[in-house]
């Protein structure tokens, strides 16, 4: 076969503007409308919204009946320019939220839809939206963490200084709930891996009829704590956090009961040893309170309904030899506690089931064949649902089911893309539609009409993403492929793989947001590619739990396999030259292809590495890995980027937060240190004072530079 040209592509002056506005705009999320909400009535939809180019969050709301569009409130308006300060616990869980905004970052709008419930600065503050006034509530006792409205809409719960308050919205008095808070006991407050693993922030639960709250107490003593120090401030003493290391110490978690007026509390009764992680909590207008509890192994979970004394009765059980993962939508309650909806992936993908109230099936609501994701919201007057689902893992859209039919569930959102919905009051709804070709759009929906468009300050890129989805190999593997935008028919063009590869998370998707910075690589004179493999969600059970225990193969195999059979499709690919980049998972399996397929990858960026699992905190890694069997443990060895540093035989630039809280900077520090000490050359940049994501603009832009450059030196000398 003759050979191709290869492509000598130089950089565009499209490409620096791309770059700088993808750093500069949160990577084209700042200006979104976000924490959408309709009002009980279905008159307003409240959002929050930033500037394009501005963290800092202002309160709008959207008139349904006009569509116009007015401002509520700003930080500034009652911060009167001053800086905005937050505590420690509120940085951990922003970092947590994935949430770098300020301002007014988040809020609460009462059940009754009367007030806006907000903290700023340290603070708490409610918004009369009849008077349109502002007043801030007592800050007695620290500041405030998670406050949230009770069901009534009379009271405000939070966290104050590790205890749980009440107070009064009116009055203003506050009470505090518990006691005992101490060095590595909180009260209220959800411990890390429910926070950054089970989707589970909450650590308090208000009773339906806002007379008692569910809690939870965390007795964290027996935790190793890590250090994250500030090497730009060495004066300054070290944040010291709470971090549950595979096969260590967890957080030892029980539930209580209280009063809202104070009191004793009852604390609810189960086999804690046995099923030592709380991963669900709810408690609905007239059903039980209602938890969901996992083995340390996560191979088994069991739903309990709890009695007034605490004691606790089964409603099911779900198992899996590999893991069992848990749906944060479920269980809902339906009115009247006439039974409960639940998921399972028991017939090896999900489905929506219909639970009478001692658990046992009712009927199947959404069956496998739909691909059901998440339940968004129950009717009890229309006996309907909505929920997400797609039978393709590159799209998801909105659907309805009725919970009587036998009918067919109806998908409401029609054209491509990826979906998302906030479903109010009046028959309205805000659907979120993500597009591979337009830029992204929040419809307001009332029954069937389309009414209006929450307004978006999203930049429009620079270039557009010119992307091309595929599938290939006899798995039909979805993968992406990105080319320069002065792309020649007929020339060879080295590869970048964008890559991921792990639990949860997606590469290749119909949203153009996706492929962004894949464009701004592309432009350098490469041909970008994305690739979903096995152990990647929405695929199935037996899909997704290939990946068991086998993170040092499945994952790089699959990749491989998938760039090959591309490559024997598209004979542009010059798979003779590839790189590769990713960041978290995608770090990882970026480095182990550096150390263990030198003889196919050319060059590789890991971003936030985890060097070696034992390192990684025990629910995510220990759902996939197992708990570790001994310090020998064949699955731990193998997946540990250490097993392998003598390895690298191509160059390799490691990049990692000082700050980073997730995976810490440890990990990047222990890889750089093997590698050294096998005598293997690379490059080793540290981030002062990132976290896991990079929020600085100008550090993101300077990184994504010295990103290209490096693949330009290595991959078109």
């Amino acid at each position: 076969m003759r050979h191709q040209p290869r492509a000598t592509v130089p950089p565009t002056a499209h490409a620096d503007a791309l770059v700088a506005q993808y750093s500069e705009t949160w990577r084209f999320r700042l200006g979104a409308p976000e924490s959408v909400r309709v009002t009980p009535d279905g008159r307003e939809v409240l959002f929050l919204r930033s500037g394009a180019r501005d963290f800092v969050r202002d309160l709008y709301a959207f008139d349904v009946r006009t569509g116009s569009e007015r401002r509520l409130l700003t930080s500034a308006d009652l911060l009167g320019g001053a800086d905005e300060s937050l505590t420690v616990e509120e940085r951990a869980r922003r970092q947590r939220l994935r949430m770098s905004a300020r301002g007014i970052a988040t809020y609460q709008l009462s059940p009754d839809g009367g007030r806006i419930l907000f903290p700023l600065s340290g603070r708490l503050y409610v918004y009369e939206r009849a008077s349109q006034r502002v007043r801030a509530l007592t800050d007695d006792g620290g500041a405030p963490l998670d406050p949230r409205w009770s069901p009534d809409s009379s009271h405000v719960a939070c966290v104050r200084s590790g205890e749980l308050h009440v107070i009064d919205a009116t009055s203003g008095a506050q009470r505090r709930l518990t006691t005992g808070a101490s060095d590595g006991v909180t009260h209220a407050t959800a411990e890390f891996v429910a926070q950054e693993e089970m989707d589970r922030m909450e650590g308090y639960w208000w009773a339906p009829d806002s007379r008692a709250l569910a809690y939870q107490e965390t007795d964290e003593r027996e935790v190793e704590r890590f250090h994250i120090a500030d090497p730009m401030h060495p004066e300054r003493a070290p944040d010291a956090f709470a971090y549950p290391r595979a096969g260590r110490q967890n957080a030892r978690v029980r539930l209580g009961v209280v009063a809202a007026q104070g009191g004793p509390t009852t604390w609810v009764r189960w086999d804690r040893e046995a099923f030592p992680y709380l991963a669900k909590v709810v408690w609905n207008e007239g059903a039980p309170l209602t938890i969901l509890v996992q083995s340390r192994a996560q191979t088994e979970e069991r739903l309990l309904a709890v009695a007034p004394d605490g004691a606790t009765r089964p409603l099911l059980t779900e198992t899996d030899s590999a893991w069992v993962n848990i749906d944060s939508s479920v269980p809902r309650w339906l009115p009247g506690a006439t039974g409960f909806l639940w998921s399972t992936e028991r017939e090896g993908r999900w489905q929506l089931e219909l639970r009478r109230p001692d658990g046992a099936l009712e009927r199947v609501v959404v069956p496998p064949e739909v691909g059901y994701r998440k339940l968004l919201r129950v009717d009890a007057t229309t006996r309907s649902i909505w929920f997400l689902a797609s039978d393709e893992p590159t799209e998801q859209h909105v659907w309805r089911a009725s919970l009587d039919g036998p009918a067919t569930p109806e998908r409401l959102t029609p054209l491509p893309g990826e979906h998302d919905a906030e479903i109010g009051g009046g028959d309205v709804r805000v659907v979120h539609r993500n597009a591979l070709r337009e830029a992204s759009s929040w419809s307001v929906v009332r029954g069937t009409q389309v009414v209006g468009a929450l307004a978006s300050q999203v930049e429009e890129p620079a270039l557009a993403p010119r992307v091309e989805l595929v599938r290939v190999g006899d798995d039909e593997l979805r993968a992406a492929i990105v080319r320069p935008s002065n792309h020649r028919a007929g020339q060879r063009y080295p590869v970048i793989l964008m890559v991921y590869g792990g639990p949860h998370a997606q590469m290749v998707g119909q949203a153009r947001a996706r492929f962004i910075l894949h464009q701004y690589f592309a432009e350098q004179g490469f041909v970008v590619v994305a690739l979903d493999g096995r152990g990647t969600p929405h695929r199935g059970r037996d899909w997704e739990r290939a990946i068991h225990r086998s993170f040092g193969d499945v994952p790089l195999d699959d990749q491989v396999r998938g760039l090959r059979a591309l490559g024997a499709r598209y004979p542009e690919l010059d798979l003779e030259r590839v790189g590769v980049y990713g960041w978290s998972f995608g770090g990882y399996l970026s480095a182990l292809a550096m150390l263990r397929r030198s003889d196919f990858f050319r060059a590789g960026i890991a971003g936030a590495p985890v060097s070696d699992w034992r390192d990684y905190d025990t629910h995510y890694t220990e759902r996939y890995m197992g708990v570790p069997s001994g310090d020998d443990d064949p699955a731990y060895r193998q997946g540990s980027l250490l097993t392998w540093a003598d390895g690298l035989r191509r160059p390799l630039l490691v990049v990692h937060g000082t700050a980073d809280d997730n995976v810490y900077f440890l990990h990047g520090v222990r890889l750089s240190d093997a590698l050294f000490r096998a005598g293997r050359s690379h490059e080793f940049l540290p981030l002062a004072g990132s976290t896991h994501s990079v929020a600085d603009p100008a550090v993101a832009q300077r990184l994504y530079g010295r990103m290209a450059d490096f693949f330009r030196r290595h991959l078109r000398p």
